[in-house]
């Protein structure tokens, strides 16, 4: 009888372990309240990009892959999200933007995958060398999709919220009709 109630606490304590490992290594290294690390690069159009640009804006930061299959179902979702809040009026913001950043080895399916399910933002950046790249380094992304939710200051407020949690937050930031007869 000890040993079987031993081999069950150590089994237990094994699978514990591993999802309390495995929870604490995929966990993006910036958390809600920190400033967003700077990105730069090059978008789809050869166009100069920098985060930093987006100051005073909503930015919904979504790193994602052409091989992810969960990426690819939200993507739906996300240009509903642009398409709902771009362009809106925010009580702290001028705006909401979306900025892609595709985890890939080459960029043979990134041009297509973004045409062909219409992403229409136009902040589109390439990450290569997979996990490598210095961009989801500075994020410590392991998984995908993960996704940053920053407000206008720079700072995160908040890490892999749902798609129905940006709409939330960001429907709660918005400027309504009878603010702007008080100010």
């Amino acid at each position: 009888m000890k040993s079987m109630v031993l081999m069950i606490g150590i089994s237990l304590l094994i699978v514990v372990g591993y999802y309390a490992g495995r929870a604490f290594y995929l966990k993006p290294r910036l958390v809600q309240g920190q400033k967003a690390a700077e990105i730069s690069g090059q978008l789809s159009d050869g166009t100069p990009f920098a985060l930093s640009a987006l100051k005073g804006k909503y930015v919904l930061l979504d790193f994602w892959g052409t091989w992810c299959g969960p990426c690819l179902q939200s993507h739906p979702a996300l240009v509903n999200i642009y398409q709902q809040f771009h362009g809106q009026k925010f009580e702290d913001a001028s705006d909401f933007e979306i900025v892609s950043v595709a985890v890939e080895n080459s960029n043979r399916n990134w041009q297509r995958i973004i045409n062909e399910d219409l992403l229409i933002w136009p902040y589109h950046l390439l990450a290569l060398n997979l996990f490598d790249s210095p961009v989801v380094k500075d994020y410590n992304v392991k998984q995908l999709p993960t996704t940053f939710l920053i407000n206008p200051k720079g700072i995160i407020i908040s890490v892999d919220p749902s798609l129905n949690q940006v709409a939330h937050i960001l429907q709660s930031k918005m400027q309504h009709p009878d603010s702007e007869k008080r100010g």
